[in-house]
């Protein structure tokens, strides 16, 4: 299930530095974690279905990774984006 357009240019101009900024790691976490989010609803629904938590825990394994380089890149930036997001680091 894709974002919407509307969503994604909203999350980017949140957390890049500009409206068309996407390849900071900081907006790539911010929308892997929407997306994640989005499949967990969907899965708390259809409980069987295997193929969406398979692509689930490659998107949360992703973002972990995203999440790795961040703090060695920018650990200044990581407290606030793990806080602003809401997720555990």
């Amino acid at each position: 299930m894709p974002l919407s357009a509307e969503i994604k240019k909203e999350i980017i101009s949140k957390y890049g530095k500009n409206d068309v900024d996407s390849g900071l790691p900081e907006v790539q976490i911010a929308l892997l974690t929407q997306r994640i989010r989005d499949l967990t609803e969907h899965l708390k629904i259809h409980k069987k279905d295997k193929h969406t938590r398979h692509g689930l825990v490659k998107l949360v394994s992703q973002r972990k990774k995203l999440i790795k380089y961040l703090i060695r890149t920018n650990p200044e930036a990581y407290p606030k984006l793990i806080k602003d997001l809401g997720i555990r680091g």
